[in-house]
């Protein structure tokens, strides 16, 4: 017949071998050491193994079957102390699963920091994220498969979604340092662009085919998402615009190079929590666009970012003529 531990079982064998005695174990569990005893030998018998050494010294040790079954029973306690605090939070009202789309267009230090804080705060909760591009968030959560999405503003009317602005970001024309138009130093029209390489992100969702936003070059290479858009900018293969939390390093450092363009649109971004009027937020889900509301607040205005920018530009126009 197949062995049957109880939890208790393992718990009483969990506390003998952190303990390191019977005795040990008695006091943590507050149980007689015979009971104790009895419970392990009881283990043993249906697992049919010795679990522990017994010479006789005060220092009880694992054999090495013993070292083995006590990783399975840790991870059998761990998953129901897991099961235990997702019941009870079941029991408060809190979703079992958050999914979240993100835009990349959202600053990454203020999805790390919300997302720290929501682990600990709740940690019964499972966290599904997914990053998109353009109508991708918009997409995932008319599917269903988000309960919010976080990005730019409904790219075409829809009446079962609601939105609510939570924060702005802002697009920045860019090239590497060693990139032609970066070398010009001086500000570029529209014909200083056009025969370069422009890098565009392509809408896998479909609900932007047709539409462009800012290309201004003839020649243009389209990828499938912005991380791989930021990597061939910074190669030299082209230029395009990016996030302003995504380049800031990038332009402190002066591996990317601003590039100020009369036809470029360089204006705010809105960002929006966007979620499906018939999928009304939980406790945890509403903290959540809380949380990144406060945090994508603290972003700079288009004011002071435009002295930063400019601030930028002028150096890398000097760099440039020298």
């Amino acid at each position: 017949m197949d062995a049957n531990p109880t939890l208790d079982q393992l718990q009483v064998f969990l506390a003998v071998a952190e303990t390191g005695s019977f005795t040990g174990a008695s006091r943590q569990m507050n149980r007689a050491q015979s009971v104790i005893s009895y419970t392990i030998g009881n283990l043993e018998a249906q697992l049919e193994v010795s679990l522990f050494d017994r010479n006789g010294s005060r220092q009880t040790k694992l054999t090495e079957a013993g070292k083995a079954l006590l990783a399975d029973s840790r991870r059998i306690l761990s998953d129901l102390q897991v099961m235990r605090a997702r019941a009870k939070a079941l029991k408060q009202g809190l979703e079992a699963e958050v999914t979240l789309a993100i835009s990349n267009m959202v600053p990454t230090d203020a999805i790390v920091d919300t997302l720290a804080e929501f682990g600990s705060r709740y940690p019964a909760v499972s966290l599904s994220l997914n990053s998109g591009e353009l109508g991708m968030v918009m997409d995932l959560v008319l599917s269903g498969k988000a309960s919010v999405g976080v990005g730019g503003a409904l790219l075409r009317p829809e009446d079962t979604l609601t939105v609510q602005k939570i924060g702005h970001s802002y697009m920045i024309p860019v090239a590497a340092a060693e990139h032609p138009l970066a070398k010009l130093g001086r500000p570029l029209m529209r014909a200083d662009v056009r025969e370069e390489v422009q890098l565009v992100v392509t809408d896998a969702s479909g609900i932007t085919h047709g539409r462009n936003f800012n290309v201004l070059s003839y020649k243009v290479w389209r990828v499938s998402d912005i991380a791989t858009k930021h990597q061939l900018i910074r190669g030299g293969l082209g230029w395009g615009g990016l996030p302003a939390a995504l380049v800031r390093e990038d332009l402190a450092s002066g591996r990317l190079r601003a590039l100020e363009i009369d036809a470029y649109e360089t204006s705010e971004y809105p960002l929006y929590a966007i979620r499906r009027i018939a999928n009304p937020p939980g406790p945890a889900t509403q903290w959540l666009i809380e949380a990144l509301t406060t945090r994508l607040s603290r972003c700079p205005s288009r004011e002071s970012f435009n002295d930063i920018l400019k601030g930028i530009i002028s150096f890398d126009h000097k760099v440039a003529a020298e």
